[in-house]
């Protein structure tokens, strides 16, 4: 690789993680729910689709690290819940979800974008907010369970699971980037160009 090609992916790659951990300490404050939902999904998207899966892991483990930092603090009531509960746990999780979701987009958008690269960014799009869900469902249905019974006070906790905690926030986090998918795609398009 070029030292010109490596200097630009180093600095993009730094701007990148700093767009996330902003958006990820704003999105701290937007809940609904318990759980804080995630604005940082689509720089992870478009970052690991223009520097690689590598690239989009790094950018989902500061989600990660962010999130972590968050829960430990207080400032994410109910990831505070979680770490009180697990810390060990609640750690692995956090880095686990945010850095699956990003290698799963790379992953993808490496893929799929040889053959279509529009096929790409939607699929990307679409399954960085599914892997970084599901992971965390997972883990709160297999990890969690006296916590979830407790929160959901006699409903059934998959119910709870699905409708109460994750709900809102996956609609949202799955919509923002699919809705987002057509600028992603212009952004990637535009710097393949430059």
């Amino acid at each position: 690789m070029p030292s010109n090609t490596r200097t630009r992916r180093m600095v993009g790659t730094a701007v990148f993680i700093a767009v996330v951990i902003v958006l990820q300490v704003i999105a701290t404050f937007v809940k609904f729910g318990p759980f804080s939902i995630t604005l940082a999904l689509a720089p992870i998207v478009v970052g690991s689709a223009l520097y690689g899966k590598s690239t989009g892991t790094v950018l989902g483990l500061t989600v990660g690290i962010v999130v972590l930092i968050m829960c430990i603090t207080g400032a994410d009531p109910g990831g505070f819940m979680l770490w009180n509960a697990n810390p060990a746990l609640t750690a692995v999780l956090c880095l686990l979800k945010g850095g699956a979701a990003g290698f799963i987009s790379g992953l993808a958008y490496s893929v799929i974008s040889k053959k279509n690269m529009y096929a790409g960014v939607v699929t990307a799009a679409i399954l960085c907010p599914i892997v970084n869900t599901g992971i965390f469902f997972i883990a709160m249905a297999l990890f969690y369970k006296d916590t979830l019974s407790s929160w959901a006070g006699g409903t059934d906790i998959i119910y709870y699971l699905l409708f109460t905690v994750i709900g809102i926030n996956f609609i949202i986090e799955f919509c923002v980037n699919v809705v987002l998918s057509p600028a992603i795609f212009r952004i990637i398009k535009a710097s393949r160009r430059a």
